[in-house]
C-alpha cells in the first residue's frame, strides 16, 4: 500500500504524512464507488486496467479537494463516463 500512496499522494501532489490517514480512507472509498459503477464486487481483477486506475485516483482526487462542498452525483456521472466501456452489462 506505501507505493500506491506514493503514487497517489504525487497525483494529488501532497507532501508529508499528515494527510495519509485521509487518503487512505478516500481510497477505499473510491475503489467502491468505481466497483458500483462498474457493476462488480470488488476491482482486484481490473487494478491493471489504466482506465480503472485513472477512475480511482479522480475519485480520491475530486473527493480530497472538494471535502466541503463535494458533488457526489457529478462524481459519479463523470465515472460512470470513464468506464462506460468496462460496465457490466444487468439486465
Amino acid at each position: 500500500m506505501e507505493g500506491l500512496m506514493d503514487k497517489l499522494k504525487a497525483y494529488l501532489r501532497v507532501d508529508g504524512d499528515e494527510e495519509n490517514e485521509l487518503l487512505r480512507e478516500l481510497y477505499s472509498a473510491s475503489c467502491g464507488l468505481v466497483a458500483d459503477v462498474l457493476r462488480v464486487e470488488s476491482i482486484d481483477e481490473y487494478l491493471d486496467n489504466p482506465k480503472v486506475d485513472m477512475a480511482v485516483f479522480y475519485a480520491v482526487a475530486y473527493m480530497y479537494e472538494h471535502r466541503e462542498e463535494a458533488d457526489h452525483r457529478l462524481l459519479m456521472l463523470n465515472l460512470r463516463a470513464l468506464l462506460s466501456s468496462l460496465r457490466e452489462g444487468v439486465f
